[in-house]
C-alpha cells in the first residue's frame, strides 16, 4: 500500500505535548500496549519514535484497518515497504523494524482518502503474522533504546549537536522549533532521533538509523551524515555567493567600462585604455608587414576599441589580430649555398641513394642561381622506411632553413589546408599557416607526408586545395579562408612523400616531378644499420659502443632471416629490440655499469629475438605442374607471387581467385587465349574447350593483387600444367603479353628483382624493352641473378621447358 506524505506537516515534539493536545493521556507506557498490532505499510517515509507526521490512505484494506483502529485502542504499527508500489503488503514485504505510532486525528474526504494524523510511540520489530487478511496484524518486540553513559557517547553526542546547529544555520529548510528542540534535547537517543527526522536523508539510511537500538552505534552513523550535509550545505552556499558575486561584477564593469568609452569619445582621446589593445597597436608599429596587411589590422585594432571586453566578439577580434601578428610576413632565415657542404650533409645522412642525392643537388644548384623556387614541387616516392623523410630534414640542414612534418595521412576536410572562416566557432587557420607560425620563418622547408593517403568527402577536396599551396604560379598570393588576406608562399620549399603515386590527385601529380626511391640491398642495409641504425639505438638507450657489441655478421643474419621489406623500419625496430635487452642484461649483472661488454653473436639471435621469421633455407622447390613464380611491384616494395592453375572437367570456364584487380583479371584471360590460338606453333595438345574448367589462383586472397606483369607467369602455369612439365623452382618471370605472343616491357623492375634475391632465385625472365633498367640495378643484385631477356613467349618455351 502506497502511503504518501507532506513533508512540510511533519513535527519532532515531546510525547506529552502531543498526549495532551489529542486529550489522551499525559503519560504512556510500554506496558498498556497491545500482544499484536495491526501494521500499515509505509511507501516513502519512515516514522521514529516522537514524530507527529500526516499520512494519507488510499486503499480499501487500509483505510479499513483506520477505521478499525479509531473504534479501538488507537494504536498500530507502521513500518516501510521493501516495494513502493505494492498495495497490501504481507509480513515479508515489509523491513522487519518500524514504530509503534498512535493515531491522533482523523480526516475523510469525499473521494474516499483518509488523512491520518500519528505519533510515533516506540521502536517495535514484527515477529509473526497473527493474520494477514483484510490487512496485515502481527506481534512484536519492543525495541528499547540501550543507553551508553560513556564518555565517547557524550562527546558523540556534543559533536553531533555542534554539526547540527552549523547544518541549521545553512538551511532555512529547518524550523527554528527543530533548532530549540536540539539544544535543549538531554536524551542523546532522543536528539538522534530528532536529527534522523529533520536531515535531508535516503530511505535506506533513515531506516538503518531507526533499526539502531544501541545509542552510541546511532550517533557514529549520525556523525558522517551530518558531516556530509553540512559539507554539501557549505558548497551550496559558497557557490550561490560566488555566483551572485560574478554577476554584479560583470554588470559592474560593463557601465563602468561603457562610461570610460564614452568619456573618451567626449575629450577626443584616440587611445583605447584597454591593455591589450595598448599592446597590439606597439607591435604593429614595431613590425614591418605589407602595406594592405597593416591597413587591415589598423582597421581591425580600431574595431577592437569600441567593443566591451566581456562580449564573445572580443575574444574573436583579438584572436584574429594576434594571429596576424604573429604570422612570418617578412621574417626568413638566411639561406647556406655552399653545394660541397650540402653535398657532405647528404652523405652522412644517407647511405646509397646516389641519384637520389644528386638530382636534390641540382634543385639546390638551380636555388643558388634564381634565388627563387621555380618549377614542379619534389615528391620522393618508395616504400616505407627508405629515408623519404629524413632526406628533407636533411634537406632544410643542408641550406640552414627551418624544417616542419605536415602529415597529410587520413585528412578529409578542405577547412585542414585553407582554414576555417571567422563566422564558424572556433575557427582557425589551416596547417600550413598554423607551422609557418611555430617556425616563425617564410622560407622553411615543409615535407608534406603521405600524400598518397589524402582523402576527400563532403566537407571538401583537400588533394584540390593542395594545387593552389603548391603551384608556384599560385602561391606567391595564397589566401587562407581565416586570414582572409595574402600570404606569399613562394619562398617555402616543398618536398612531397608517397608510397606510390596511384591515389595522387591527376591535377597535383602533374605539379610533381617524382624521384623514386628504391628499396635497399643486403650489403646497402648493413652499411645503414652500421653507420646510422645502431649507433642512434645506443644513444637513445644510453648505452656505448664498448658495452655492447654487435658484429656485422649478426646485422646481417637479422636482415636475412628477420626482415623482408624494401626499407629499414623493421630492421631499426629489431636494433631497438637488442639495446632493451642489452641494456636489461647489464643493468642485472652489474648495477653499476661497469662489468663485461655484451656481445651479441648471430647464434644468439633467436634468443634475443625469438625464432627466425623468415628462415634460412632454399626456396620452395617446385615439384607440382601448373606453378610458377611471377615478380610483383606493391608500394611497399617488391614481392614473389605463386600462380597456381589447375584444370577439372567443366564447359571451359576461366575462374580467377586471389583478390585479383581487373588488370590482372584481364592479363590472365589473355594468356589462355594466347595458349589456346598457339598451341600448334609451341607443340601442344590442347583439350577441346569445352571439356574442362581452368581456375587461376594466387595465393594470400586477402591481399588485392593488380597490374598486367604477371601475365608471362600465367602463361607458363598454364603451359606447365598442359605438358605436364613444372617450372623450375630458381626461376622468376615477369612481362605482359599480348594476344600475338609478343612480351611487352614493365615497370618496377629494381623491387622486383630485390624482391628475387631475397626469395632466393637465381633466373629472371626479363622483356627486352627492359635491358636498360638491368643497368639500373646495384651490382650485388646482378651477380646474383642472372637475367633472360625475350621478345616472343616462343622464346619463353625455349628457356622454360628446354627440349631433351
Amino acid at each position: 500500500m502506497s502511503i504518501p506524505r507532506e513533508s512540510t506537516d511533519t513535527e519532532y515534539v515531546s510525547i506529552h505535548d502531543v498526549a495532551r493536545e489529542a486529550g489522551a493521556p499525559s503519560r504512556i507506557s510500554s506496558r498498556s500496549l497491545p500482544e499484536a498490532l495491526p501494521v500499515l505499510g509505509l511507501s516513502d517515509i519512515v516514522v521514529f519514535p516522537g514524530m507527529v507526521t500526516p499520512l494519507l490512505v488510499e486503499s480499501g484494506p487500509s483505510i479499513q484497518l483506520i477505521d478499525d483502529v479509531v473504534a479501538g485502542d488507537r494504536l498500530l504499527g507502521v513500518c516501510l515497504q521493501r516495494r513502493p508500489e505494492q498495495e497490501n503488503p504481507g509480513l515479508g514485504d515489509l523491513h522487519p523494524v518500524g514504530c509503534a505510532v498512535r493515531l491522533l486525528k482523523m480526516l475523510k474526504y469525499p473521494d474516499g482518502n483518509v488523512r491520518i494524523l500519528v505519533e510515533g510511540l516506540w521502536r517495535i520489530r514484527l515477529r509473526e503474522a497473527v493474520r494477514e487478511s483484510p490487512y496485515l496484524v502481527a506481534k512484536y518486540d519492543l525495541l528499547r533504546d540501550e543507553r551508553d553513559d560513556s564518555v565517547e557517547t557524550l562527546a558523540l553526542l556534543r559533536n553531533a549537536q555542534a554539526e547540527f546547529q552549523d547544518i541549521v544555520q545553512l538551511s532555512p529548510a529547518i524550523p527554528e522549533q527543530a533548532r530549540m528542540a536540539a539544544l535543549n534535547a538531554e536524551d542523546p537517543g532522543h536528539f538522534a532521533d530528532l536529527v534522523a527526522v529533520h536531515l535531508n536523508l535516503r530511505l535506506e539510511e533513515r531506516q538503518k538509523v531507526l533499526e539502531t537500538a544501541p545509542v552510541r552505534e546511532r550517533l557514529q552513523i549520525l556523525l558522517p551524515l551530518l558531516h556530509r550535509e553540512r559539507e554539501v550545505l557549505s558548497l551550496s552556499s559558497k557557490i550561490q555567493a560566488e555566483v551572485a558575486t560574478s554577476i554584479t561584477k560583470t554588470q559592474r564593469d560593463y557601465f563602468l567600462r561603457e562610461q570610460l568609452r564614452v568619456i573618451r569619445r567626449e575629450l577626443g582621446e584616440e587611445e583605447s585604455g584597454s591593455p591589450d589593445v595598448r599592446i597590439l597597436r606597439q607591435r604593429l608599429e614595431e613590425l614591418q608587414l605589407p602595406a594592405e596587411v597593416r591597413s587591415v589590422a589598423a582597421r581591425e585594432l580600431e574595431r577592437l576599441e569600441l567593443i566591451p571586453g566581456v562580449s564573445p566578439e572580443y575574444a574573436v577580434a583579438r584572436n584574429y589580430v594576434e594571429w596576424i601578428l604573429a604570422l612570418p610576413w617578412t621574417r626568413e632565415t638566411e639561406d647556406n649555398w655552399d653545394l660541397d657542404r650540402a653535398a657532405r650533409i647528404l652523405d652522412e645522412d644517407h647511405y646509397g641513394l646516389e641519384k637520389v642525392k644528386e638530382r636534390l643537388l641540382e634543385f639546390i644548384a638551380v636555388l643558388q642561381r634564381r634565388r627563387q623556387i621555380k618549377g614542379p614541387v619534389l615528391c620522393l616516392v618508395g616504400p616505407p622506411g627508405t629515408g623519404k623523410t629524413s632526406l628533407g630534414r636533411s634537406v632544410a640542414r643542408a641550406l640552414g632553413r627551418k624544417f616542419a612534418q605536415i602529415s597529410l595521412g587520413g585528412v578529409r576536410d578542405e577547412a585542414e589546408i585553407r582554414g576555417h572562416r571567422r563566422t564558424y566557432v572556433g575557427a582557425m587557420p589551416g596547417r600550413i599557416l598554423q607551422t609557418l607560425r611555430r617556425l616563425e620563418s617564410r622560407n622553411p622547408v615543409l615535407v608534406l607526408d603521405e600524400l598518397d593517403k589524402v582523402g576527400n568527402d563532403a566537407r571538401g577536396d583537400p588533394a584540390s586545395a593542395l594545387l593552389e599551396v603548391l603551384d608556384p604560379l599560385q602561391n606567391q598570393a595564397f589566401v587562407d579562408h581565416y586570414l582572409d588576406l595574402p600570404f606569399d608562399l613562394s619562398r617555402v620549399l616543398f618536398i612531397g612523400t608517397a608510397n606510390w603515386l596511384d591515389p595522387v590527385h591527376p591535377a597535383l601529380r602533374d605539379r610533381l616531378e617524382v624521384i623514386e626511391l628504391p628499396g635497399y640491398t643486403e650489403s646497402e642495409k648493413l652499411h645503414i644499420a652500421r653507420r646510422h641504425l645502431w649507433p642512434r639505438q645506443l644513444q637513445e638507450h644510453g648505452l656505448s659502443a664498448r658495452e655492447v657489441t654487435l658484429p656485422s655478421a649478426t646485422v646481417r643474419r637479422i636482415i636475412r632471416e628477420y626482415t623482408r621489406e624494401a626499407g629499414v623500419r623493421q630492421l631499426e625496430r629489431d636494433l631497438a629490440a637488442l639495446a632493451r635487452k642489452a641494456t636489461r642484461r647489464l643493468l642485472i649483472s652489474n648495477p653499476q655499469a661497469q662489468g663485461a661488454p655484451v656481445r651479441i653473436q648471430p647464434a644468439d639471435l633467436p634468443e634475443w629475438l625469438g625464432p627466425p621469421r623468415f628462415p634460412a633455407e632454399p626456396p620452395e622447390r617446385i615439384r607440382d605442374c601448373g606453378i610458377a613464380l611471377a615478380l610483383a611491384w606493391t608500394p611497399y616494395g617488391g614481392e614473389v607471387l605463386y600462380i597456381e592453375v589447375t584444370r577439372m572437367p567443366g564447359r571451359g570456364q576461366l575462374l580467377l581467385t586471389g583478390s585479383l584487380g581487373e588488370v590482372m583479371k584481364e592479363s590472365a584471360r589473355t594468356a589462355l587465349s594466347c595458349l589456346r590460338s598457339r598451341a600448334q606453333t609451341l607443340g601442344l595438345s590442347v583439350e577441346p574447350e569445352d571439356k574442362y574448367d581452368w581456375h587461376v589462383h594466387i595465393p594470400a586472397g586477402a591481399v588485392p593483387k593488380d597490374g598486367p606483369s604477371a601475365g608471362l607467369a600465367v602463361l607458363m602455369a598454364l603451359a606447365s600444367l598442359e605438358q605436364q612439365r613444372p617450372v623450375p623452382s630458381d626461376l622468376g618471370l615477369t612481362g605482359e603479353i599480348t594476344l600475338r605472343g609478343q612480351v611487352l616491357r614493365v615497370g618496377g623492375v629494381r623491387e622486383k628483382l630485390l624482391a628475387a634475391c631475397r626469395h632466393g632465385l637465381r633466373r629472371v625472365i626479363l622483356p627486352v624493352g627492359n635491358q636498360g633498367d638491368w643497368e639500373e640495378v646495384p651490382a650485388e643484385v646482378r651477380q646474383r641473378l642472372k637475367p633472360l631477356f625475350v621478345r616472343h613467349i616462343t622464346e619463353v618455351f625455349s628457356l622454360v621447358f628446354p627440349r631433351a
